[in-house]
């Protein structure tokens, strides 16, 4: 059966998204800002979906605006939550870890100091906490959670059968869905280097279509192109010197 994806937009249009996942039994991936509750549980009566029928809700990394209202729908709908045991600290903390950000560019500077990542919401207890691969076949979606970490030490994504990817933060649309539909890196991750490299994993894979927290949705080919560039960027910047070593 093939899966709908209805996204659910939580902050303007396409600045901050989750998803609904409507297979045999309906799934949402992400949960917004911790306000976001009522917008989630009307998007997804909208879909046609009863809330109380969510089979699992999946939390794609320990950011609050990816958690932010976990919790609460948790509570309201009586659906589990799987999330990654990497994060599983920054869940309980009811904050995102100020340590996992390695800031990316002036931009990344400068969001990072802003109230909008180090906002504080309810601690989540994920009831389903993921070490690795997990099949959502048994939960009504044909698809995977698969391990992407980078831009945090436990995010996943989900891939789906039919070539669909919900990518989570490995990307953005340019400064955080601005420019919905350009390929650009978020303001920050907790390891540049293993983000792109756990992209380029999940586009070996085979999706077609990647649809992401900020932005999107985007083919993959663009995606593609736009990763072979930051390699071929990283590969010409000099390494940065490493401190002299006493008595070297």
């Amino acid at each position: 059966m093939r899966t709908t994806i209805v996204k659910i937009p939580v902050l303007g249009d396409h600045l901050v998204n989750t998803y609904l996942l409507i297979g045999r039994r309906p799934i949402l991936v992400d949960c917004g800002i911790p306000s976001s509750g009522d917008r989630i549980w009307k998007g997804i009566t909208d879909a046609g979906v009863d809330p109380t029928d969510l089979e699992m809700i999946i939390v794609t990394h320990g950011h609050v605006d990816h958690f932010g209202a976990a919790t609460e729908l948790h509570n309201r709908t009586g659906a589990p939550v799987a999330a990654h045991q990497a994060d599983l600290a920054t869940y309980l903390a009811g904050h995102s870890d100020r340590t996992q950000r390695q800031p990316i560019g002036v931009f990344g500077h400068v969001f990072s100091r802003t109230p909008p990542p180090n906002e504080v919401t309810r601690p989540l207890h994920p009831d389903i906490v993921l070490t690795g691969e997990y099949s959502l076949r048994p939960h009504g979606v044909d698809g995977r959670i698969i391990h992407t970490p980078g831009h945090t030490p436990g995010s996943v994504s989900v891939l789906l059968d039919q070539g669909d990817l919900i990518a989570g933060d490995m990307l953005t649309g340019g400064f955080l869905g601005l420019l919905q539909y350009r390929p650009s890196n978020p303001p920050f991750h907790d390891d540049p280097e293993l983000a792109l490299d756990s992209l380029q994993a999940a586009l070996n894979l085979g999706p077609h279509t990647l649809h992401l927290g900020h932005g999107g949705p985007m083919p993959s080919a663009d995606v593609q192109r736009w990763l072979d560039r930051q390699r071929s960027r990283r590969r010409r910047s000099p390494r940065p010197r490493q401190p002299a070593r006493n008595g070297s």
